[in-house]
């Protein structure tokens, strides 16, 4: 007898919303009662779904930025998720959980050497944390490239989730996972998500108030009769945002818990998810998918790169944003390698293994120390560290939620800027040279089109707290 089964992907994230000078959230009035958006969402997704278990029955991800914030606020509910994982992985072989690429970037808007750090912190943290290779991987906002997916699969990444406008077969059958051909002989399988029903539990809160009803009389008519008389086996992936169980739409974690802990069953139907489908149902077909496209944006990745039609508002701060982001990104490199090379003979390896040290695995003074050319003196030490720290804010300039939602005058916009008026303040006390001028006159450019802030005074605010650049500002 044939199997359907279904599987419901969550993808789990918040950005970083720590002040990068006091490594404090501070006080989000809009998350009241809370003190911050991140302790509301816990109290109302994380935390219930993790007590109902849920995090062991769905294929998840979990965003490295929320995931070490919850290490250190909520031990019992991150090391109970880990558990979870732990439990398929002890009872099947293969866990439910998958990787993300660490800053929440758009990739195919990054540069390669960008896409590389990503996915490569994205699989360090994933292995820090669950202690095993992560078989699949999330990437930001589904947006995709085939150079990021060769990255992946150069870096042991076995399968992603996309949505099914990605693909360029428009005969694409979602019940079954696809194989996508990579030069040097590799390849990538993708699981696409069934849009209709993904759209449902996500924007059709109604559709989603009976667990037995959404299975019966929804969800059941999604698989192809054919292919069940014919004696294949199908799947029905469904994704969206984690935070929709609980925090998105109220009581939600219950019908997450009643679908896939007996209603799917009682209406004759398997629940799994991607790693354990593989184990018996790998891809027979090939297909391609179309590049620069993403999940939550029909106009490819313009989103995040400039004027859009997803938003009503002006969007040209956007394009000037990412324009000035990308020049700055350019001169932090190169006082990077400039002052590293006579230093470091592998610069980029050096930046890449910066994340054990992140992650608390290996001091960075000993990561230095292995990788220098010669004996360092305790400056050039020193040098290094601040410039290292620089490029971790460089990552975290490009966090996709700066560009994702109409208006520049937000949280993660100006959150955006904090950290580039940091990895500004950062290289400038590693070697002198100061980029603040150049960036400003950029910034100037980036207006909120319903307040007029510009992202120049966000900047300056925020070097104007520091001593350090303070006078270079009012020279």
């Amino acid at each position: 007898m044939a199997t359907q089964a279904v599987s419901i992907h969550g993808h789990f994230y918040q950005p970083p919303r720590e002040d990068p000078l006091t490594n404090l959230i501070p006080n989000e009035p809009g998350a009241a009662p809370y003190n911050n958006w991140n302790e509301k969402i816990l109290a109302e997704c994380y935390q219930p779904n993790a007590m109902l278990g849920n995090f062991s029955r769905i294929s998840f991800n979990i965003g490295p930025t929320l995931f070490t914030w919850l290490q250190s606020q909520d031990q019992n509910t991150y090391q109970q998720i880990l558990d979870q994982n732990q439990v398929n992985r002890r009872q099947f072989g293969v866990g439910n959980a998958i990787a993300q690429a660490y800053n929440h970037t758009i990739l195919p808007l990054a540069s390669s050497s960008d896409k590389a750090i990503q996915i490569y912190w994205g699989i360090a943290d994933f292995i820090h944390r669950f202690g095993h290779q992560p078989q699949g991987m999330w990437l930001p906002e589904t947006a995709v490239d085939y150079e990021c997916l060769t990255m992946m699969a150069n870096m042991g990444i076995e399968f992603t989730i996309l949505a099914p406008w990605q693909a360029e077969d428009e005969g694409l059958d979602p019940t079954e996972p696809y194989q996508i051909v990579l030069p040097g002989g590799k390849s990538m399988i993708v699981f696409f998500y069934q849009r209709d029903l993904s759209t449902k539990i996500s924007f059709d809160p109604q559709s989603t108030a009976n667990a037995a009803q959404f299975v019966n009389g929804i969800l059941v008519d999604h698989f192809h009769s054919q292919k069940d008389l014919a004696g294949k086996d199908q799947l029905i992936l469904l994704a969206s945002d984690g935070e929709l169980y609980g925090h998105h739409q109220p009581s939600r974690e219950q019908f997450l818990a009643q679908l896939l802990d007996g209603s799917s069953a009682a209406a004759g139907l398997t629940t799994t998810y991607p790693a354990l489908w593989l184990q018996s149902h790998q891809p027979k077909k090939t297909i391609r998918i179309r590049e620069r496209t993403s999940w939550s944006c029909h106009h490819g990745v313009t989103r995040w790169s400039g004027e859009c039609a997803c938003t009503s508002l002006d969007g040209r701060w956007k394009t000037h944003l990412r324009k000035s982001l990308d020049r700055l990104a350019v001169a932090l490199d190169g006082i990077y390698f400039e002052t590293l090379y006579p230093l470091v003979p592998k610069p980029r390896v050096m930046r890449q293994e910066y994340i054990h040290s992140i992650l608390g695995e290996q001091k960075v003074e000993r990561l230095i120390f292995e990788m220098a050319s010669h004996p360092l003196t305790t400056e050039q030490t020193r040098q290094i560290v601040l410039l290292l720290e620089s490029q971790r804010e460089r990552q975290r300039i490009f966090t996709s939620c700066g560009w994702f939602f109409e208006d520049f005058d937000r949280i993660e916009p100006k959150n955006v800027i904090a950290y580039a008026a940091q990895a500004v303040r950062l290289a400038y006390l590693a070697t002198g040279d100061d980029l603040a001028p150049q960036v400003v006159s950029h910034l100037k450019h980036v207006v909120s089109p319903r307040t007029g802030l510009t992202a120049d005074q966000v900047f300056t605010n925020h070097l104007s707290r520091t001593s350090d650049l303070k006078e270079h500002l009012t020279d």
